[in-house]
Parts: structure tokens; sequence; C-alpha cells
């Protein structure tokens, strides 16, 4: 179905009959989006917005994503719930505006933040692009000054779902909650697979191809509850995935 489509959101809830809906879809790329501008509006906000207002008409829970990219990033230590947002980037007010337009239109909306994918299925992410560069004999580059929470995808699948049967609503920040840089974080990882990190380079992110600014503190906590767990376990998990994947 199309979210943003008012007909197509609420023909498909008559087809399905779902007890509830959980928006995985979006637009994510977060550097396109500072020229594709309507587009990233288009699915990041009045889709969610559309499939809120539907969803509270049918009387359905909603699970929807955010991201830590709705901070600016001035802070030394982790955002939590209640922080206000502050977005450097058309992505991340796409998201802070939508995080907006989803409380308004629906009383059971479970909104999560949640940042630095990374799962065992998906060869795009920062773990894999870094696990496939040094062992091919390939510099990688992590920038070093900028601190982020990286979360396993199959832990934040669980949590999502732990919360949306439990009744919660409003928002959630799920992440493996531990802070660290990219460069770290890369070291960790190659640590892990055995792999040597000569070929690491632990750079600035201004000498990183990225058209659109990112926070350069954008770790995530949560006030309400601890249900995801730790990094360590969420590695040990990641590589246990991979030999089977």
């Amino acid at each position: 179905m199309d979210i943003a489509d008012e007909a197509s959101t609420a023909q498909a809830i008559a087809l399905h009959r779902p007890w509830a809906i959980v928006n995985a879809s979006g637009y994510v790329r977060i550097d396109e989006a500072e020229t594709e501008i309507d587009r990233c509006h288009r699915e990041n906000v009045l889709g969610p917005e559309v499939l809120a207002a539907a969803c509270a008409r049918s009387g359905l829970p909603l699970v929807v994503y955010s991201s830590d990219m709705v901070f600016d990033g001035r802070r030394d230590t982790p955002y939590t719930e209640t922080n206000e947002t502050s977005p450097l980037n058309v992505y991340g007010r796409s998201k802070a505006d939508a995080e907006a337009h989803v409380l308004a239109r629906h009383r059971d909306v479970l909104v999560v933040r949640t940042s630095s994918f990374f799962g065992p299925w998906d060869e795009t992410n920062f773990v894999a692009r870094l696990l496939r560069a040094l062992g091919e004999g390939r510099a990688f580059h992590a920038a070093s000054d900028v601190t982020v929470s990286p979360t396993y995808v199959p832990h934040l699948v669980d949590a999502s779902l732990d919360l949306l049967i439990d009744g919660e609503k409003g928002i959630w920040h799920l992440t493996n909650e531990q802070a660290l840089t990219w460069s770290v974080f890369a070291e960790i990882a190659a640590d892990r697979a055995r792999l040597q990190t000569t070929l690491l380079d632990a750079c600035l992110h201004d000498d990183l191809p990225w058209p659109a600014p990112r926070p350069v503190y954008s770790a995530l906590k949560s006030e309400r509850s601890r249900i995801m767990p730790g990094l360590d376990r969420a590695l040990d998990q990641y590589f246990r995935e991979r030999e089977v994947a």
C-alpha cells in the first residue's frame, strides 16, 4: 500500500484487518534527502501522518520509527526521550516533524527513536562494509569525532514487539545503549572478527563525503526502561548469525 494515500491505506486495513501496524518503511538516505526534500517529506512525514490518522479511526495501535538525527549533537551525554529536538539536516527535520504529527493524530502510537543499525542479513550496514573492506585488504574510513549508539536490528525488532504487545505508547529510545565513536566501534568489530586494523583510518567527519550535516554526538539512552541488551551481547549474536546467514 501507499501509506501517503488515504484511500490506499484504508483499503489495505479493510483487506488485512490487522491487530496493529508497524511502519518499517521510510526514506532513509540522509545525504540524498538534502536534494530530494519533497520525496523525503512525503515518505517520512506525510505517510506516517496519514497512517496514524487511519489507525486512530480503526482503533489500531501503531509503531513508527524515528532517529537520533532529530538532535543537534550539542550535548556530551546521551539524549533521552524528554530532550528537545533540534535537527541539523533535512532527514532529521522530516523525522522530528513526523513525531509531532503522529503523536497529534493518534493517542495509541509508539514512536521508537533508534540509530546506527547493523544486522546479519544487510550487507550495506556499517559493520558489514567494515568487515568486507578489511577482509579484502582495503582501507576503511570511520569518524573518530562522531559519537553514536549502535543498534542490532534483531534486538530492536524484539524490543519493539514487546512494547507493542504491552500496550506502550509515546516516545521510546531503543539502542544497545553504548555511546562510542564510529572509529572505536570499527575497532571493536574488527577485533571480534579477528581482522587486522592497520587499514582502519580513524578520520574526522569533515574528511568524509557526507553532504548532509550530522550531529557530532547523538548517543541515545532511555529514561523509561532499559530493555535492550548491551553492545557486547549484540556483537556476539551478530557474529553467530553471520555464520549461518
